[in-house]
C-alpha cells in the first residue's frame, strides 16, 4: 500500500521529475566546485548557483540576485541573520509563535550578549495584534523576527504591516518564510523585508540541504562562517564582495540545481494557484474534522486565510498515539508532538500532550485528505 503522506510542512515530496533529472545531470555531467577554478566545469557549476540566485530573486522580487546567500536550510539563515546582526545590548521582539530556530539563537544571545528578548503572544488562533508589538518597542530595540506563516497553526502573520512599523521606528524586519515560500505571494520590497529566510526543501520543492537567506543591501551581517570562497584568497580576512561574503566552503551545486526546477515548477504553475488549492484542502479537512466526536482544531477558523498546515488533537488521546497508528494501520504519514514550537503550544494549551499536524503540498490530492478524515474518525470512536 503506497504511502499517504501529509508533513509537507516539515518537508515536500514527491518532488516535480524535473527536480530529479536535474540533479543526476549535475552528478554525471558537471559536478566540479563552483568558483573554484576556470575549466568548464567549474564554469557550468558556477552558472547553476547563478541561475538559482536569478530564480529566487524573480520569486521573491529582490532587485540584485547576489543579496541571496545560499544556506543548507532555514535554520542556518536565521543564525546568520540574527547572530551576525544582533550587537551586544540590543533588545529584538519577536511572536510567540516562532520556531526554535528562531528562539534558541536569541535565547543563545541573550546568555553570552546581554540581548534583551520580548515575545509577543497571539491569540489562540494564532493572530498577531500590531498594537501588542507597538507597545513593546524600545529605543533600543533593533530587529523584529517574524514567521511569515505558524509551523503548528497555519496562522499568517501581518507582514506587510510589520514592515510599515519597522519602517517608522527604524528597525530592521527578518522574516522566517519557511512555511510560504513556493506557497503565498513573498515579495520582499512590497512587504518591507530586509532580511528573509527560506527553504528549498519545503514550498520551493527543491532537495533538503538547500535554502537562503536574502540580505538588503544596506545591511552588512557578520559572517556566520569563515573560510574559502573562491575569491580574494590572498587576503586573510573574508572579502566583502557579496554573496561570497557569506558564502564559505563548497556550495551545493547538486542540490541548488534540482532547486532551480523546483522553482521553476512554481513559476509555471504560479503561487497564487498553488496557495488556493492548498487552502481548499485544508478546509476540506477542517471541516470533515469539525464532525467528528473528541476532535479539536487549532489555529485559524473555517474560511480565513491560512497556510495548507491543520493541527488538531483527540480528546483523551496523547498525539504520537494518533500519529503512529496513523502511519501503522493507515500508512498516513504526518507530525505529532510539539513541532519545535513549545510557546505557541503553551498558548493554545498543548503542551502536554502536542498535538496532530496535517500539511497538505501541491501535489495532495481531495481522496488523500478523505482518507485522513476516515481514519481519524476511526481513531475518536475507538478511544471514546
Amino acid at each position: 500500500m503506497s504511502v499517504i503522506y501529509l508533513d509537507h510542512a516539515a518537508s515536500s515530496w514527491p518532488k516535480p521529475p524535473e527536480v530529479l533529472k536535474a540533479m543526476h545531470d549535475c552528478m554525471e555531467q558537471y559536478a566540479a566546485n563552483p568558483g573554484r577554478g576556470s575549466h568548464e566545469l567549474a564554469v557550468k557549476a558556477s552558472r547553476v548557483l547563478f541561475e538559482g540566485r536569478k530564480q529566487l530573486a524573480k520569486l521573491f522580487n529582490i532587485k540584485n540576485p547576489n543579496d541571496i546567500a545560499y544556506a543548507h536550510n532555514t535554520t542556518f539563515a536565521l543564525n546568520l541573520a540574527i547572530k551576525g546582526f544582533v550587537k551586544e545590548g540590543d533588545h529584538i521582539l519577536c511572536t510567540a509563535v516562532e520556531h526554535n530556530s528562531v528562539r534558541r539563537p536569541l535565547e543563545y544571545l541573550k546568555r553570552t550578549k546581554n540581548v534583551q528578548v520580548t515575545y509577543v503572544k497571539t491569540d489562540e488562533q494564532g493572530q498577531l495584534s500590531l498594537d501588542d508589538v507597538r507597545r513593546e518597542i524600545r529605543p533600543q530595540t533593533s530587529l523584529i523576527v517574524s514567521t511569515h506563516s505558524s509551523n503548528l497553526l497555519g496562522s499568517i502573520m501581518p507582514i506587510e504591516e510589520l514592515g510599515q512599523l519597522c519602517r517608522q521606528h527604524h528597525i530592521k524586519l527578518l522574516v522566517d518564510a519557511a512555511q510560504t515560500a513556493g506557497t503565498m505571494e513573498v515579495d520582499v520590497q512590497k512587504l518591507g523585508i530586509h532580511m528573509l529566510a527560506f527553504p528549498g526543501h519545503k514550498g520551493l520543492l527543491g532537495p533538503q540541504g538547500t535554502g537562503g537567506l536574502y540580505i538588503d543591501p544596506e545591511i552588512d551581517l557578520e559572517p556566520l562562517l569563515h573560510g574559502g570562497t573562491g575569491s580574494q584568497s590572498e587576503a586573510a580576512e573574508q572579502p566583502d564582495v557579496r554573496p561570497d561574503r557569506y558564502e564559505a566552503g563548497t556550495q551545493n551545486t547538486v542540490g541548488v540545481a534540482g532547486l532551480v526546477e523546483g522553482v521553476k515548477y512554481i513559476h509555471k504553475q504560479t503561487v497564487e494557484q498553488i496557495h488556493e488549492k492548498e487552502w481548499k484542502l485544508t478546509q476540506r479537512i477542517m471541516n470533515g474534522l469539525m464532525e467528528i466526536d473528541g476532535v479539536t482544531i487549532l489555529g485559524p477558523k473555517i474560511g480565513q486565510n491560512k497556510t495548507g498546515i491543520v493541527a488538531f488533537t483527540i480528546a483523551g488521546v496523547d498525539s504520537s498515539e494518533v500519529a503512529f497508528i496513523l502511519d501503522q494501520s493507515f500508512h498516513i504519514a504526518v507530525r505529532a508532538g510539539f513541532h519545535c514550537t513549545p510557546l505557541a503550544h503553551e498558548m493554545v494549551g498543548t503542551l502536554e500532550r502536542g498535538a496532530v499536524r496535517a500539511s497538505v503540498g501541491c501535489f495532495t490530492t481531495e481522496q488523500e485528505t478523505d482518507q485522513l478524515l476516515y481514519a481519524v474518525r476511526e481513531i475518536a470512536k475507538h478511544f471514546k
